[in-house]
């Protein structure tokens, strides 16, 4: 649905008028399970998005519904103690909740949600809402609040409420992702250096379909191991506050006193830092098989090292890298299924894309989606 057919659906369901805020997915391009440990990564803002419309009530209540969703959902603005439904409206409830406590309470809004982002594909359907809700609702509020500010707000809410510990990349990917541009972020200072993407490359992303159920529970595991090392390299060395501050000299010389896992697990995040960095000197002058061969090889971190990838994310890796007009393909999110991001020339960006869903189908049995896409501008009004 567009933006103004979603408005005239808001104003037949709800009776009043009202304003939409959209905020795309992102994809990642390199620099994965990094963000919460302080280090560096290239998220893209993509051409699906979220939209929310919204009006102010004075009623006390939020009032949710959504166009992909059956039912409604209605709570109060201000619970006391609230307690998750371990459903999609926890993402907004979340962000309400941590407006509250920004001192940005609401009188009362109705809320009808859009969403174009694949859900369960690593794209950030989530971080998507969270933006877009939270756009929403600040619509109301003065003074406006800046996008480092709102990024942070919507983490906490998924940290908090939700219950998944994300790091920060994908709400910022949302609000300050640019037209024609990888973001070169720093998830410690939260800087952003935007790099221009070649305009003869495009980039598929290609949707295994499959989504396996420990993804949710092995990501905080992953969080709590990389923590783990972060107190066995500081009990070592000074200034070591986060996976950031740890080179791959301090695994060399330390390594050895961690547990195997433990160790991969550091390896990943430390080679992974030095990749991003690396393919995006590659990036800037041009040489797109250098930044392929980053992709690559951190797919095979991913899938040796921190372990999140799987078997469909693999076989989609090994069927691009047989493609020609293939610079490079890596697993893209969170791991244990959803979507690999493929670089490949544009001319051929469609013959890629009709020679993965046949050999992947063959192989599977299942057909995948594919999305050739651009980068997208981050999140703001439509109307």
């Amino acid at each position: 649905m567009s933006a103004q057919s979603l408005r005239s659906e808001f104003e037949k369901r709800f009776g009043a008028n009202c304003r939409v805020f959209r905020a795309p997915g992102r994809v990642n391009l390199i620099g994965e399970h990094t963000d919460y440990n302080d280090g560096y990564a290239m998220p893209v803002a993509i051409d699906f998005d979220t939209y929310v419309a919204c009006a102010e009530t004075n009623g006390g209540k939020l009032s949710i519904q959504s166009l992909q969703e059956p039912g409604a959902a209605e709570f109060t603005t201000n619970e006391s103690t609230p307690i998750p439904l371990h459903n999609w409206t926890d993402y907004v409830r979340g962000v309400s909740i941590e407006l509250e406590r920004e001192g940005r309470p609401l009188r009362g809004a109705n809320l009808l949600i859009d969403g174009h982002v694949p859900i369960g594909a690593g794209l950030s359907s989530s971080a998507a809402l969270e933006v877009a809700t939270a756009l929403a609702l600040l619509g109301f509020s003065i003074p406006p609040m800046d996008h480092t500010t709102i990024a942070k707000l919507c983490q906490r809410a998924e940290n908090e409420f939700v219950g998944s510990r994300c790091g920060i990349m994908d709400q910022l990917a949302s609000l300050k992702g640019g037209t024609g541009s990888a973001m070169l972020l720093d998830c410690r200072s939260l800087d952003v250096r935007f790099l221009p993407l070649p305009e003869d490359v495009s980039m598929v992303i290609c949707n295994t379909m499959v989504k396996h159920s420990i993804a949710h529970g092995e990501y905080n595991v992953r969080r709590a191991e990389c923590e783990a090392g972060v107190r066995y390299f500081a009990h070592h060395g000074e200034g070591i506050k986060a996976l950031r501050d740890v080179t791959e000299d301090d695994l060399r010389q330390r390594g050895s006193g961690l547990s195997d896992v433990l160790l991969r697990r550091c390896r990943h995040v430390v080679t992974e830092n030095a990749r991003v960095l690396s393919a995006a000197s590659a990036l800037e002058s041009g040489d797109l098989e250098q930044f392929g061969q980053r992709m690559y090889q951190s797919h095979r971190s991913l899938k040796d090292d921190f372990e999140v990838s799987c078997s469909e994310l693999d076989l989609m890796v090994e069927l691009a890298e047989s493609i020609p007009g293939t610079y490079g393909a890596r697993m893209t999110g969170g791991g244990f299924g959803g979507c690999t991001i493929n670089l490949v020339e544009r001319k051929e960006a469609l013959r890629f894309s009709e020679r993965i869903v046949e050999s992947y189908q063959r192989a599977t049995q299942i057909r995948p989606e594919v999305y050739i896409t651009g980068a997208a501008q981050g999140a703001g009004p439509v109307f």
